[in-house]
């Protein structure tokens, strides 16, 4: 799959860790999924999707808990969940997801992103089907071998398990998140370097270094926006 999954997430952090972004995007995305079910994530899955991807990056306790306690406090603050998709440098393609309180505003602001950086917006399914929900899972501690020795007892069939710097990756459905999750709970793992339902592209394709650049601007003007919460793309940014 070629995703350098640690490298990506440590980019990342590193760099919404300045400014504390993926904090209040984290305690919004929080918010949502409490108030769409129940605010307890042993009975929310949504919600313990979410706070399991944001144990991996350190989000402090008192943001989660605060995010809860707003959703279990009836607060009247509702967010659309939108999609958008659209292309890049070289038909790179790009999927936009987003959680916001004014469509219109969102939409301006994703469309001016992709317009001022060298992208396009496309029509709803023009780049998706180019994708797969996949749940990931980074695991350190455990060769290949003995992550798929543990998954086969639970009766778990993974798409994909490789060997990543220090960790094992897993990619597997999107269905057998939980699933994973309880299979290494019950044998005393709890910590992930990576643990999401993510949209993977089919396909990588490797941009030339003058069209990766205006690719790595366009990027960085989505994942600033307010109202965007992830950004998936095709392209092999390598490490």
């Amino acid at each position: 799959m070629g995703r350098k999954w640690n490298n990506i997430k440590e980019k990342k952090a590193s760099k919404d860790a300045n400014t504390s972004r993926i904090y209040a995007k984290f305690g919004r995305e929080i918010y949502v999924a409490a108030k769409q079910g129940e605010p307890d994530p042993e009975s929310n899955r949504a919600l313990k999707v979410v706070l399991e991807r944001a144990k991996t990056y350190s989000v402090p306790k008192a943001i989660i808990d605060r995010a809860i306690e707003k959703a279990k406090g009836g607060s009247e603050e509702n967010y659309d969940e939108l999609r958008y998709e659209g292309f890049g440098p070289n038909g790179s393609m790009i999927i936009v997801d987003a959680l916001t309180n004014n469509v219109n505003r969102t939409a301006s602001d994703v469309r001016a992103a992709f317009g001022k950086n060298g992208g396009n917006m496309g029509v709803s399914g023009s780049v998706a089907y180019m994708f797969d929900s996949t749940a990931v899972f980074g695991i350190e501690g455990k060769t290949a071998d003995e992550v798929l020795e543990i998954l086969m007892e639970a009766d778990i069939d993974a798409r994909d398990i490789i060997e990543e710097d220090d960790a094992v990756i897993i990619y597997a459905e999107p269905e057998q998140f939980h699933a994973i999750q309880e299979s290494f709970k019950e044998i005393g793992i709890t910590d992930f370097t990576v643990a999401e339902i993510t949209m993977l592209a089919q396909n990588e394709v490797t941009l030339d270094e003058q069209s990766q650049a205006q690719f790595e601007k366009l990027i960085d003007a989505l994942e600033d926006l307010e109202d965007v919460q992830q950004v998936y793309h095709n392209v092999d940014l390598g490490e």
